[in-house]
């Protein structure tokens, strides 16, 4: 056997080698996912029927078979978007000056040590400041809209880096070609790098919204609990699915266990949903399609 063929042999054993810890690796990341999911929707489909879907806890007592959690459902789809209104349009913008004018500035450099600082603060922390801040100091009472204020917070850091990077990812031959034309910067943006990383930035915020919907310190501090329906976010308690999750796991009984279980199975649904739709306004918007 020559040299090479020897050096060839040893490439293609390293090759299979790191191949089959590529998939180990692999393996043992969607291991615990699909546990998870397995477990969520064998214990969840006992209790989610169209009764649950569509009735609230007012009226059911502890021990009740009834009951559903609609009043929660409407609470988290109401607080996730609020949200999300207030923290993608900060994220991206914030985005965009860190990239297209911020390059290695003062300003910059600040803005991305808070965000990094943001990106690690526990969402325990948020729900503090929002408590304190707009409830103990302003005096204004619980609500939903005070929960969108903390799971904002716990939001904006993941919209901005996912944000980043995407711009970052937009070559500069797009941009040089759109100022050769005579295009200003800022239409540039508008029209030519932000329909390019449009597909990656739906992506991130829609991490960003998956984040945040399951998190539940933030709203026992900020909501509060309530076993009726409240369509108005900006006025009186307001329930979330995770504390619907975490009021009914905490009670003694099997049917609040399941309607636990039936509830964290709707908010796996809500967030599977979500994305599809990020996913398909992604493809509908995408510089590939339009052409």
């Amino acid at each position: 056997m020559s040299a090479i063929q020897r050096i060839s042999t040893g490439r293609r054993i390293k090759d299979r080698v790191v191949q089959g810890l590529v998939y180990l690796a692999f393996a043992l990341a969607v291991v615990p996912l699909i546990s998870v999911l397995w477990l969520v929707i064998q214990n969840g489909l006992a209790r989610f029927d169209l009764e649950f879907l569509t009735h609230s806890m007012r009226g059911i007592g502890a021990r009740d078979a009834g009951g559903g959690a609609y009043h929660a459902i409407i609470g988290t789809l109401e607080q996730v978007l609020l949200a999300s209104v207030i923290a993608v349009p900060i994220g991206v913008l914030t985005a965009i000056y860190l990239v297209e004018y911020g390059t290695g500035g003062r300003l910059s450099r600040t803005i991305s040590f808070f965000v990094d600082v943001m990106t690690g603060v526990p969402s325990i922390v948020a729900g503090l400041f929002i408590f304190a801040f707009w409830i103990l100091f302003l005096g204004i009472p619980f609500s939903g809209f005070a929960g969108a204020l903390a799971l904002s917070i716990l939001m904006m850091p993941t919209v901005v880096r996912s944000s980043e990077e995407m711009l970052r990812l937009v070559p500069n031959d797009l941009r040089e070609a759109s100022y050769a034309l005579g295009v200003p910067k800022w239409r540039t943006i508008l029209k030519v790098v932000l329909p390019t990383a449009l597909t990656g930035i739906i992506t991130g915020v829609m991490l960003a919204i998956a984040r945040v919907a399951g998190e539940t310190a933030p709203l026992l501090l900020t909501v509060f609990f309530t076993d009726s329906i409240n369509n108005d976010p900006f006025n009186g308690p307001q329930m979330g699915l995770p504390l619907y999750v975490f009021d009914q796991a905490a009670r003694p009984n099997d049917t609040a266990i399941d309607r636990a279980w039936a509830g964290a199975l709707t908010l796996i649904l809500i967030v599977m949903l979500l994305n599809l739709v990020a996913r398909l306004i992604a493809w509908w918007r995408s510089p590939s399609r339009a052409r």
